[in-house]
C-alpha cells in the first residue's frame, strides 16, 4: 500500500485523505463483507419450507398494495419512527 497522502485545511489539520482507485474499492469491498447485516445473513440457516399458498397470498396482496401506491419511503418510515 502506498503512503496515504492527505488534503489538510488552512491550519494544518488532515481533513481528507487521498486514495488510488484499487485501494478505495478494496477497502468498500472489506467494509461491506464485514457489515454485521452480511454476517447475519451469510449464517443464516437456508430456507427449506415449500412456498405455500399462503405465501403466494401474501405476495400478491404486497404487489397490488404497491400497485396501489400503498407505499412508504424509507424517509417517510424514518420520519415517523423519529415524531
Amino acid at each position: 500500500m502506498a503512503q496515504p497522502r492527505y488534503v489538510t485545511d488552512e491550519a494544518g489539520k488532515r481533513v481528507a485523505v487521498l486514495l488510488d482507485i484499487e485501494e478505495y474499492e478494496k477497502l468498500l469491498i472489506e467494509a461491506a463483507t464485514k457489515h454485521p447485516a452480511v454476517t447475519a445473513l451469510r449464517n443464516a440457516p437456508i430456507d427449506d419450507e415449500p412456498f405455500t399458498e399462503e405465501d403466494r397470498k401474501a405476495v400478491e396482496e404486497a404487489e397490488e398494495d404497491i400497485r396501489a401506491g400503498h407505499i412508504y419511503s424509507h424517509e417517510d418510515v424514518r420520519q415517523r419512527i423519529l415524531e
